[in-house]
């Protein structure tokens, strides 16, 4: 009996490590595929990828979860560039920057960054590069970041443009995979799994669900290096991030009326991953002179299906801010 428990003992961790010499060879492999776009940023010791570009008032672009550069460099960036100068952040744990939270920093702290932390990284990150008060965009997980630099960093910013954001607390949870990826025993056993095995069928269905009742721009999923979100490290941090985040917008949300930048607010009536009955139509009525653009038909991702609509609203929000 004994030598039985032995032997699967040593089968087991065999298996570890063919599982973890598979997700090495993909984690390096979508390296080469994606490297950084822009530059790497030192802010505090930490790394942040930032890219720059265009010219005018500056612009900062927040991705959403599970993204990173590429979702914004895809096309949208090309349809503001010339007249603002953005800047398009990765968030921490995401892309090329670093977590702001050092992994498992004792039994109390939890191994996540609050959007309130991934804000004053990225509100540092922005003054680093001249940037005192642009306008700050967040889409989806990244209007949560965007609504905390507003209330955390309010004399830094111009004004608000939040896209399908995250804003107010939800009923019910977030689905057995972000469940199962945000704990510990999870992010030991299971992310490996999904790193090595992780299927170009499953990616494509994936970023397919995100856009419905739309589908992906030709071109988007071999663009924008979903192969980045499933390192190990990257999928531990988005599944921690997402898993915590309700507590932290449940308080946010009594804040929102301390809020003076302009804001405005684009959400489609068809997203059912951030649904708008839930987040941006309360955020409207929250903050004091927010202007909320419904979408009638469309998903989770305007700036790639509605574009136009997102970019009128990065303009009003520069034109009440005095920029334009």
């Amino acid at each position: 009996m004994a030598a039985s428990l032995v032997i699967a003992a040593l089968g087991l961790a065999g298996c570890g490590v063919l599982v973890d010499a598979r997700a090495d060879r993909r984690e390096a492999e979508a390296a080469r595929a994606y490297p950084p776009q822009g530059q790497l940023l030192d802010v505090g010791g930490r790394t942040v990828h930032a890219v720059v570009t265009g010219s005018g008032p500056d612009l900062v672009l927040i991705h959403g979860a599970s993204g990173n550069t590429r979702d914004f460099t895809f096309q949208f960036v090309d349809r503001v560039k010339d007249r603002y100068r953005v800047i398009v952040f990765d968030r921490p744990g995401l892309g090329y920057t670093d977590r702001v939270s050092p992994a498992y920093e004792g039994a109390a702290r939890r191994d996540a960054e609050s959007p309130a932390e991934q804000a004053i990284l990225l509100q540092a990150a922005a003054a680093q590069l001249g940037a005192d008060t642009p306008l700050v965009l967040g889409h989806s997980y990244g209007g949560a970041v965007a609504l905390a630099w507003a209330l955390e960093r309010p004399d830094d910013l111009s004004g608000l443009v939040i896209v399908s954001g995250a804003s107010n607390p939800w009923d019910g949870g977030l689905g057995f995979t972000y469940n199962l990826t945000a704990t510990r025993a999870g992010g030991v056993l299971a992310v490996p799994l999904i790193t090595a095995f992780a299927s170009e069928s499953v990616i494509k269905g994936a970023v397919a669900s995100i856009f419905e009742p739309q589908s992906p721009p030709e071109g988007y999923l071999e663009y924008v290096g979903a192969p980045l979100t499933l390192r190990r490290d990257s999928v531990r941090a988005n599944g921690r991030q997402v898993n915590t985040l309700k507590p932290h917008v449940t308080e946010m949300a009594t804040r929102y009326d301390q809020i003076t930048v302009p804001t405005e607010i684009v959400h489609g009536t068809a997203d059912e991953v951030v649904p708008l009955a839930v987040h941006s139509e309360p955020l409207s009525r929250q903050i004091p002179g927010a202007y909320l653009v419904a979408l009638d038909g469309i998903g989770h991702m305007p700036h790639h299906v509605a574009p136009d609509e997102v970019v009128a609203a990065i303009d009003r929000a520069a034109t009440r801010a005095g920029l334009r």
